[in-house]
């Protein structure tokens, strides 16, 4: 089975969306990361919602995990606003990872090696600089089982 076979339509956000836009849309739909393109379409990077999730927690907490119980569930209702009025530019570290992306017709096993390889969750399915889906470790396991 090819790329192209096992790529899906997948919601993909611009560099410069509304990182809050962005936050609600990978809650809602419980994505584990997003496409981020550049503003002609052609894909840069991929958010995954752990970086989302690691926004939000303040750096000192990050830093000692045991200062996370003494803070309140007020925090929760924070999140809102630390996002708002940020771009999704702003939730990328400064230096993204490699673009995990495979062309049309690489097969089940260039996919899952490249997935491996940088420990993406997503991978762009490319003809050229066009994106033509995307393939989520879940459908890739689900495929590779379904062979069973």
């Amino acid at each position: 089975m090819h790329a192209v076979e096992m790529a899906e339509e997948y919601p993909v956000v611009d560099q410069d969306s509304d990182a809050l836009d962005a936050a609600r849309l990978l809650a809602e739909r419980r994505l584990p990361g997003l496409v981020v393109t550049d503003a002609a379409g052609c894909p840069r990077s991929i958010l995954p919602a752990s970086e989302v999730v690691q926004f939000l927690v303040p750096g000192y907490v990050r830093d000692d995990p045991s200062l996370a119980g003494v803070l309140d569930e007020s925090m929760a209702d924070r999140v809102a606003g630390k996002l708002s009025g940020k771009t999704v530019r702003s939730l990328l570290p400064d230096k993204p990872a490699e673009l995990a992306r495979v062309q049309a017709d690489d097969t089940m096993v260039e996919v899952a090696a490249i997935m491996a390889r940088l420990r993406c969750p997503l991978v762009a399915v490319m003809e050229e600089k066009k994106l033509l889906g995307v393939i989520s470790a879940s459908r890739l396991l689900e495929l590779a089982l379904a062979h069973h």
